[in-house]
């Protein structure tokens, strides 16, 4: 599993025109799913994200977490966070997670951290998403299960 995370003061995304979800201050989360992927995957890189401090504190040092700012979250499911690129110039998915696995999943991680977030928005998986934001510093974490899990 794998997380891009950015700090932002504001995302939105939008399919067909209409916006499905707007967050302001906080973090938008693209979501990579592979096949090895669990539950108890999810659940570690959940707590990872949700604890991750690196809003600023009063003293401008990066020591404040998501729930400390009353921070809000877009998660975007994202399977081209497993593209290869290691032959050719035309990337392979084949070790993103398949459609179904992958979105039971993302409705899992999306589950989890509504339980631990009060503004969790989402975009719808598999659809044309437009995603737009403000990256604040900018700031952006990538996670990777494989060296969270491990």
């Amino acid at each position: 599993m794998r997380f891009v995370i950015q700090r932002v003061t504001e995302a939105s995304v939008t399919v067909d025109s209409n916006q499905v979800g707007q967050i302001g201050k906080g973090f938008l989360v693209l979501i990579g799913i592979s096949e090895e992927d669990t539950e108890e995957i999810a659940d570690k890189m959940v707590k990872k994200l949700i604890g991750l401090r690196i809003f600023e504190d009063a003293q401008g040092k990066t020591n404040l977490d998501l729930k400390s700012v009353e921070g809000s979250l877009l998660l975007i499911s994202q399977f081209t966070l497993y593209a290869d690129c290691k032959k050719g110039n035309r990337p392979s998915f084949i070790r993103a997670g398949k459609p179904n696995k992958a979105n039971a999943l993302y409705e899992y991680i999306i589950a989890a951290c509504k339980k631990e977030v009060e503004h969790v928005e989402k975009g719808i998986f598999g659809a044309d998403m437009k995603v737009e934001l403000l990256n604040d510093g900018p700031f952006t974490i990538y996670l990777d299960s494989a060296e969270i899990c491990s």
